[in-house]
């Protein structure tokens, strides 16, 4: 079931989000779940409910505070008014709610599409105390790679061979400068374009490397947030 919540964002006020939770009554890993730059839509909420039937509390904060994109020219509108620093602090409250939540196991991680994808790498980086594992899919900050030599966090990353957004060899610099600071990083590209995850858009789904990209994401979340 998904529901509307609302957390606090300190002396910010509040924001807004989607929460899914597993079936049954036990304490499970969190998992903040971060939207592509069309925003809080029906694509991120069956994502949240998808990562909760795999057995995660998941929350899909919205970024955009109630606004929406339709299509590419909204989003990119949207884009343009976005503060990205700004977010990095609204996720890291975002993971302060369900470290606190009744079922949450005390472990969060953090997955992001698109935007959410570059988001996620972000939160890794700055987002205290540290997250338990995350997962970019599509996604790269205008953070410069070594950067990452300081990230312990784990990070299981997802790209496309052909993306004009996130390209794959910048994510590969991401992954050696973390390896080269002890950090743990896989790395997967796909025969796939850019937001392949998008199962609403027949021009972008691939649903091959969707399913495996969904596959090793799940065990990677288990193996981390439990």
């Amino acid at each position: 079931m998904t529901t509307m919540v609302a957390f606090s964002l300190g002396n910010a006020g509040q924001m807004k989000g989607a929460l899914s939770e597993p079936p049954g009554s036990g304490k499970v890993g969190g998992l903040v779940v971060v939207h592509e730059w069309h925003g809080l839509n029906e694509v991120m909420r069956a994502h949240c409910q998808q990562f909760a039937q795999a057995g995660f509390l998941a929350l899909a904060p919205d970024l955009y505070h109630g606004k929406l994109a339709e299509n590419d020219e909204e989003a990119a509108k949207l884009i343009g008014a976005f503060d990205f620093q700004k977010a990095v602090g609204e996720l890291g409250h975002a993971v302060g709610y369900l470290r606190s939540h009744p079922r949450c196991n005390g472990r969060v991680a953090v997955a992001g599409f698109c935007l959410g994808g570059a988001l996620t790498l972000a939160a890794a980086r700055y987002v205290r105390p540290a997250l338990e594992a995350a997962v970019p899919f599509y996604g790269l900050p205008r953070i410069a790679p070594e950067e990452f030599a300081r990230v312990k966090t784990p990070i299981c990353g997802h790209y496309a061979k052909v993306d004009d957004w996130a390209n794959p060899s910048v994510a590969e610099e991401i992954q050696k400068a973390a390896r080269s600071g002890g950090g743990e990083m896989d790395l997967y590209v796909y025969d796939a374009g850019h937001a392949f995850m998008r199962s609403t858009d027949s021009s972008k789904f691939e649903p091959k490397s969707a399913a495996l990209a969904w596959q090793r994401t799940v065990e990677f979340l288990h193996t981390h947030i439990g």
